[in-house]
């Protein structure tokens, strides 16, 4: 549970960092999970022939830099939810039991009731992230969920009829987020205004309006994926 200190702090910073909020069997079940998906994937790709077999001892992350220099989309079918656009019958997602613990977790759900009242709605905007490095990203990568995500107010980037509704954006660290692999940042402070939005290779705040002074890393520790 939240202390009144904390409570204070979300609402003049307008974000909030709360260690341990999952328990570690949460956590690894996904870690896990993951690892299932991706040695299933990875058969089928090999099949296909898009990748090399794998060797022995290979994990979740050495099997993720093959598929990812081989080339193809190996990241809609690890996402727990469907594009924006180009739906077909047969787009995949993860939809496993682990992923949706995670998103009903009473310790998520319990946190969220304090900031913002026991009325909880489900926003269909989730996913997860699995970022290689910016620098190697083919330059006709426009996903936010597989590259640097621009400068956004999430009202900026929703339907209308969510601008009289009050959200929060829950944000997990399932490994580690630091400054030097690119973790979250956010401008602290609240901004009951809307900035300008634009779209560019995705709907961002406009660059004039780019709160950079406001600026700050928002590193998040767990456990390292070893599996």
């Amino acid at each position: 549970m939240l202390t009144r200190g904390q409570i204070d702090r979300f609402r003049q910073q307008g974000y909030l960092i709360v260690e341990d909020l999952l328990d570690e069997a949460t956590l690894q079940a996904v870690r896990q999970e993951y690892a299932d998906r991706m040695d299933g994937l990875y058969t089928d790709w090999h099949r296909q022939g898009l990748v090399e077999p794998a060797t022995d001892g290979m994990g979740f992350w050495e099997k993720l830099d093959r598929c990812f220099r081989a080339g193809f989309d190996w990241y809609q079918p690890f996402d727990i939810t469907l594009p924006h656009n180009d739906i077909r019958e047969d787009t995949p997602m993860h939809i496993g039991p682990a992923v949706f613990d995670v998103l009903t977790h009473p310790s998520i759900l319990d946190t969220v009731e304090q900031l913002i009242g026991p009325e909880i709605t489900s926003n269909p905007i989730q996913h997860v992230r699995i970022k290689p490095p910016q620098r190697a990203v083919s330059e006709s990568e426009k996903r936010a969920h597989v590259i640097a995500t621009d400068w956004h107010q999430d009202k900026g980037v929703t339907l209308e009829e969510a601008d009289n509704t009050e959200f929060i954006t829950v944000w997990l660290a399932i490994t580690d987020a630091t400054v030097e692999n690119g973790c979250l940042q956010v401008a602290s402070g609240s901004f009951d205004e809307m900035l300008p939005h634009c779209p560019r290779n995705q709907v961002g705040i406009a660059d004039p309006f780019i709160p950079r002074d406001k600026a700050i890393p928002a590193p998040v520790r767990v456990e390292r994926w070893t599996s």
